[in-house]
This record gives structure tokens, C-alpha cells and sequence, in this order.
């Protein structure tokens, strides 16, 4: 039973129906000695039995620092929208597609099967550095009398990456960790999984951690509620408002010993406009000395009603004197309202006026494509789609940050699982060449549907239930031991930044403007958002010679 193998980049995405030629072998790649380095071993047979079990043989100079994942593939019941893509996804029909990265037990069979073209992806990593030098990794797939061997070899360059200058979030819902694992909310084992998915998102490179400080108002049908996050104990007497924080300063804490350097204060007021409050409980006590939690504002709440304006000036206030005692307070970011549009500047103006006198002198940010919009003022730091940005680039708009999400479907990078990881990763070129200094997206790990209705299965239905393109609403999978699972689209996404971060290495070196016209040298045209190489040769050209001048 002839067996087939290559070393392909990490780039790549093997479907079960393609071949194995089709893929670019890889003889060599280089990597910086605290880099993750990831390439992918792909394998097939042509053999007629339905599966072989083989064995899996490593010739490996890294040890414990190499390991391997298994690239299984998902079912993407909506890979694009209809009618809403563009000639740079890699399929646009339902079926499996390549994502959910399992780790490979080598203790058991390697399992090929017939006509099927799968792939491990390969990483290596020692966060303390690897020692400089030349190596060899070799595997080889041996079933009965048949053997084929690939090697490929690794330069490990005398230089270590930066730390991350990028400040990124990707939104981290406690709720669907709550809902999945079916444990109440802050429990102990809810606690337990909190931690492990921060793991799993520094690990990702966020490094900015979504705060729930009340429920976040984000992706809630109108009329409905989300589980309550809250970590702000809230208690109601007399009209008067008092404050607790003992579970606030736990997850703060928490995240800061995970590795995060950067809380994200929830929203202050409702998506889409700032017209509502958010979902806020708090114990209430009657004259008679009984008391009830219960929620106190919603969507029936006014976003600029006399008691709401009472209770947010409060809960801001003490929020922010409690924060400075913890010496935390410049460590966070305070958002108003998600996406408002220029029909909803005035409602947004309003509800900002409550609690601006407060916050100044704090990051305000919001995501906002409308460069209207912005122009009046009402946002200190907008945060742009990649596919609105070009206003705000042209503008000079200092400190900007992009984002993508649902909408950033055509000509613009995004991390769709049928997109190509090329595409993807090509983003980290982006932000370095155009200086920008934050990026978000909303979801880690949203496993609910539209409005968050109902729970999914992420290992069933990556698309949410038909509400975004698969890849949009996750970066990682549900473990079932209580740890995270990470995608193949995450791979990609991490590679940009690693990316980014040598070319802010090599900028130290050779200037910022010598480091830009090299990103430009392959490519037809100026690097933009828009109009960028789609190969992935570009980016693996650009790297070496990157790692060559480090």
C-alpha cells in the first residue's frame, strides 16, 4: 500500500479530496529562536484498502518542544455568503473543511486512509529560546514493507522576537464557557475553565481581556437575555447604589497571572447606537429589610433616563476610584456603545455625555467605520473595519485600530475557514506597513447563535446556525477537558503577529521606511488592505529574507 508524504507550509489547507501534488513541498524554513514555528506533514495513499495503520516514526532534534497536532476537518455548512464572496476563497460550497487542530497521540496507530489527502501541522517553540543552528526534522509513514520519509530543515536565527506591541482582543464569552461545560456561572469549575481559555487566548496573542463589569451588551436580540457575567456586585437601598468587587479583582487577577496586559471594560450602554442600558442585576432591599436580586435596567431602560443617568454616574465612579487603588485603572479600555452608524450619532453623543467628565483622561474606544461619524468628535478612538479604513488612513487618524468580523467578506483579509491561511496571515504585513496599533474581534469563542438565542456545537455547526461565514465566530474549540482546542485559523491569525513582531525588529535595525519598501519589493502594486499578493510564497519569501538581515 504505496504511501505519499510532504512537507507543505502551515499555510496550506488539505481538503479530503484533493491530491497530494497539488501542494508545494517545503525543503527549509527558517525561525527566530523564541518563535512558534508551524509547517504542515501532509499524507495520502492510493492504496485500495479503506485505511492503514502505520507507524509514525520522528527523527526530532527539539524534543518536547516540537509538537503535533492532527488537522481534522468540520463541517461549514455556510463557507460564504451566497452571492457575497470574491475569487480568493479557496470553496464556496458546504462540506468539511480542514480547522480543528486535535493533539497527535504518537503512542497510537497513524491512520491513513485510502484517497484521502490529511495533514499534521507541526509546531516548535521554546518561549526561552531554542539555541542557534542548523537541524533536521525527519518523519517517516511506514505501513508493512512500505515507507516514505520527509525531512525538511529548520535554521533557528540568533535573534528573538519582540515582545507584542499590538494590543488585541478578540471578545472572550464567559457566558458560552458557562453554557457549554454546564456549570454555573462563577462557580469553582467555572473559575477553573475562566483560566484555561485565558491560557488559550494569550497563547493566541490577546493580550487585552474582555471585562465583564456588567453583562455585555453584544450580540442579544432585543428583548432577550444573555446568562449574567457580571462581576460588579451591585446592591440597591434606599435608591442608593453600593458596590462590591471581590469576584472583579479575581478575574483581573486571574488575567494578569495568564499573561494579559490590558482589560476591555464592557459597554456602558446597549449595541448598536447606545439606546438601551445593558442587562444590569443587583440585590434590592425593601423597607421592610427583605431583599431580591434581580436585574434593575434593560432594553425597557432609557439610555439617558433620569435613573439611568443616576445609577451609570455611580457605578463609573466608584468603578474607577476602586481601580485606581488597585493601580489598574490605566490598564483599561472604556467602550460606550458597539457599531454605532451615523443615524445613531446623536443617541451616542447623549449617552457618552453621561459619563465623559468621568472617564477623561481614559482610553475611549469603539468600533465605528464611519468616518463622519468620527469627524465630529464623538469617538477619541475609533476602531475602523478593514474594509472602511482607508478614510481614516488618509486622514492621519493617530493610534488607529482595525477590526473585521461577519462583514469583511469581499477583497480584505479575514480568517474565514474557506479563505485561504495566506489571506489570513497577510494581515500582519497590513499592520505593520500602516502602524496600527490595536486590533479586535468578536469572537474567541462565541458558541450561540444569532443574538445569542441559543446554544451550538461549535464541532457541528461552525457558521453559529447559517448567522456568519465559518471561522468568524471562534478561534478556539470546546475541549472536553476543560481546555481549549485551537483552530487552524487561529495558526494563521498568530503567524501575522509573530510576523509583525519581526518586522518591528527589523525596523529597529534598518528604520521603519526601509522595512515597508521591502514588503512592498514582490508585490504588483503597494501593499494596501485592498490590493495585496495572494500567494503564500509572498509571505514565506518575505520571512526568510526578513530573518536574513536579523
Amino acid at each position: 500500500m504505496p504511501i505519499f508524504t510532504k512537507f507543505i507550509s502551515s499555510m496550506e489547507k488539505c481538503f479530503l479530496d484533493e491530491k497530494i501534488d497539488s501542494k508545494k513541498e517545503i525543503k527549509s524554513i527558517s525561525m527566530l529562536r523564541n518563535e512558534r514555528l508551524s509547517f504542515e506533514f501532509a499524507y495520502t495513499t492510493d492504496g485500495y484498502s479503506p485505511k492503514a495503520y502505520c507507524d509514525l516514526k520522528l527523527e526530532n532534534p527539539f524534543g518536547e518542544n516540537l509538537k503535533l497536532f492532527k488537522i481534522e476537518q468540520v463541517p461549514v455548512f455556510m463557507p460564504a455568503y451566497p452571492g457575497g464572496y470574491d475569487d480568493n476563497y479557496l470553496r464556496t460550497e458546504p462540506g468539511l473543511y480542514p480547522d480543528l487542530l486535535l493533539p497527535l497521540d504518537e503512542k497510537l496507530p497513524f491512520v491513513v486512509v485510502y484517497n484521502q489527502l490529511r495533514s499534521v501541522l507541526v509546531t516548535i517553540e521554546d518561549t526561552d529560546g531554542l539555541k542557534p543552528g542548523d537541524y533536521t526534522l525527519k518523519i517517516s509513514v511506514a505501513c508493512g514493507d512500505e515507507v516514505s520519509e520527509s525531512s525538511i530543515d529548520i535554521r533557528v536565527v540568533d535573534a528573538m522576537l519582540p515582545e507584542q506591541k499590538l494590543i488585541h482582543t478578540q471578545w472572550f464569552h464567559n457566558d458560552c464557557i458557562a453554557t457549554h461545560y454546564d456549570c454555573p456561572v462563577f462557580s469553582p469549575r467555572h473559575w477553573e475553565l475562566i483560566g484555561n481559555y485565558m491560557d488559550a487566548a494569550v497563547k493566541c496573542g490577546v493580550n487585552m481581556i474582555l471585562t465583564p463589569v456588567l453583562t455585555p451588551p453584544l450580540d442579544t436580540a432585543v428583548g432577550t437575555e444573555r446568562p449574567t457575567v457580571q462581576l460588579v456586585d451591585i446592591v440597591v437601598r434606599d435608591g442608593e447604589y453600593s458596590f462590591g468587587y471581590s469576584r472583579l479583582d479575581r478575574y483581573m487577577s486571574l488575567a494578569l497571572e495568564k499573561g494579559m496586559k490590558y482589560f476591555e471594560i464592557s459597554h456602558l450602554f446597549s449595541q448598536w447606537g447606545a439606546i438601551h442600558a445593558p442587562k444590569v442585576m443587583a440585590t434590592v432591599f425593601a423597607d421592610d429589610g427583605s431583599s431580591e436580586y434581580k436585574r434593575i435596567f434593560g432594553w425597557e431602560t432609557d439610555s439617558t433616563g433620569p435613573e439611568y443617568r443616576k445609577f451609570i454616574r455611580a457605578f463609573v465612579s466608584a468603578l474607577l476610584s476602586h481601580l485606581k487603588k488597585k493601580g489598574l485603572d490605566h490598564m483599561c479600555w472604556f467602550h460606550i456603545s458597539d457599531e454605532p452608524t451615523l443615524e445613531q450619532l446623536e443617541s451616542y453623543k447623549a449617552a457618552k455625555a453621561l459619563v465623559s467628565d468621568l472617564l477623561d483622561g481614559y482610553h475611549l474606544m469603539d468600533a465605528l467605520s464611519s468616518y463622519e461619524f468620527y469627524s465630529t468628535g464623538a469617538v477619541a478612538t475609533p476602531i475602523p473595519a478593514n474594509n472602511h479604513i482607508t478614510p481614516f488612513l488618509e486622514n492621519h487618524v493617530p493610534d488607529l485600530w482595525t477590526y473585521y468580523c461577519c462583514g469583511q467578506n469581499v477583497d480584505v483579509s479575514n480568517r474565514f475557514v474557506a479563505m485561504p491561511g495566506a489571506r489570513t496571515r497577510v494581515l500582519g504585513e497590513q499592520l505593520y506597513k500602516y502602524d496600527i496599533k490595536g486590533f479586535l474581534q468578536w469572537g474567541f469563542n462565541f458558541w450561540y447563535s444569532q443574538g445569542s438565542l441559543h446554544p451550538v456545537n461549535p464541532f457541528t455547526d461552525t457558521t453559529g446556525d447559517y448567522f456568519v461565514p465559518a471561522g468568524d465566530t471562534l478561534s478556539v474549540y470546546p475541549g472536553q477537558d476543560g481546555k481549549a482546542l485551537y483552530s487552524l485559523h487561529a495558526v494563521h491569525f498568530y503567524e501575522a503577529l509573530q510576523d509583525m513582531r519581526a518586522l518591528d525588529l527589523l525596523g529597529e535595525k534598518i528604520g521603519r521606511d526601509a522595512v515597508n519598501a521591502l514588503i512592498d519589493e514582490d508585490c504588483a502594486e503597494p501593499l494596501g488592505f485592498f490590493k495585496y499578493p495572494r500567494e503564500e510564497d509572498y509571505i514565506l519569501k518575505l520571512r526568510e529574507k526578513v530573518n536574513s538581515m536579523l
